[in-house]
């Protein structure tokens, strides 16, 4: 497994169940230990207009891919998160809700050689790579602001890719302009277009819970909605590199789909809260 299979669906594509099911574990199993009956969480997933059999199709696939585990508590069938899964989750918590304004900082630039005969590992550590932030210079270098500097070390000490990567902390310094060059290094186009689409898709549902709109939503509402706009949005934080505001087009949108989730969440991370740990009380 990769870090990427917890957030390896299309973006601006409708969520698949699997990725339904992976912001359910996120938000609510790891207080309840980590894991959820078969039965609750085809009665949480039903909230969403999914299935049993689609539930039960996509829990095996993320079984194979080790991200769930089979488990059974006071004889319940049911499934827990990996021990990988749960720290895959907890790096993610800071990328996708803590929000830092990015400085020029300098960069960190990953160079590494995989022998072909190992080239598993090659794409191993270019998907972690790619999830932790960096984009690709060339073949074997690739970089990111410098703030990626300590997730990255861990995590590739963590999973054993240390022996194939240098990293260094670098200052650009000629022979152009920087913020031309981090266009070539990441696609800032298509990552625009993701955080306009967000804002286009999401705006809509702020409405919907803002002012005395709010008091006439539900705690059911709030649950199905947070599961949806957190799902589209954890998406997004894997794919942009924090760089800095002078290093960005000056019509970046990605301030103000952050500002659109944040405000989402401020609405809805309560109440659907309150909804998603009754059904697990109430789970039999």
């Amino acid at each position: 497994m990769t870090a990427s299979d917890l957030v390896d669906d299309s973006p601006g594509q409708p969520a698949p169940p699997r990725s339904l099911i992976v912001t359910v574990y996120g938000l609510y199993a790891r207080e309840v230990g980590g894991w959820i009956s078969v039965s609750t969480l085809i009665r949480l997933l039903a909230e969403l207009d999914v299935d049993a059999p689609a539930v039960r199709s996509s829990i095996s696939r993320l079984k194979r891919r080790e991200i769930l585990v089979a488990e059974r508590r006071d004889g319940r069938a049911g499934y827990a998160l990996s021990p990988y899964a749960r720290a895959v989750l907890e790096t993610g918590d800071r990328r996708i809700f803590e929000r830092n304004d990015a400085t020029d900082e300098g960069w960190v630039v990953a160079v590494f050689s995989v022998p072909e005969s190992e080239r598993q590992h090659r794409h191993q550590l270019r998907s972690r790579l790619a999830w932790l932030g960096f984009g690709t210079v060339s073949s074997g270098v690739w970089i990111a602001p410098a703030h990626a500097l300590d997730d990255t070390r861990d995590h590739l000490l963590r999973h054993g890719l240390d022996q194939y990567v240098d990293l260094f902390r670098a200052d650009y310094v000629a022979f152009g302009d920087p913020a031309e060059q981090v266009g070539r290094w990441w696609d800032l186009e298509a990552l625009q277009k993701l955080y306009d689409d967000f804002v286009t898709e999401f705006t809509p549902m702020a409405d919907r819970w803002s002012g005395a709109g709010r008091s006439r939503r539900s705690e059911q509402e709030a649950f199905i909605d947070y599961v949806h706009v957190l799902t589209a949005w954890r998406r997004l934080p894997y794919l942009d590199p924090g760089l800095p505001g002078t290093l960005l087009p000056a019509t970046w949108s990605g301030t103000t789909a952050a500002d659109l989730f944040s405000t989402l969440r401020q609405a809805l991370a309560e109440p659907a809260h309150e909804f998603a740990r009754r059904l697990l009380d109430e789970s039999p």
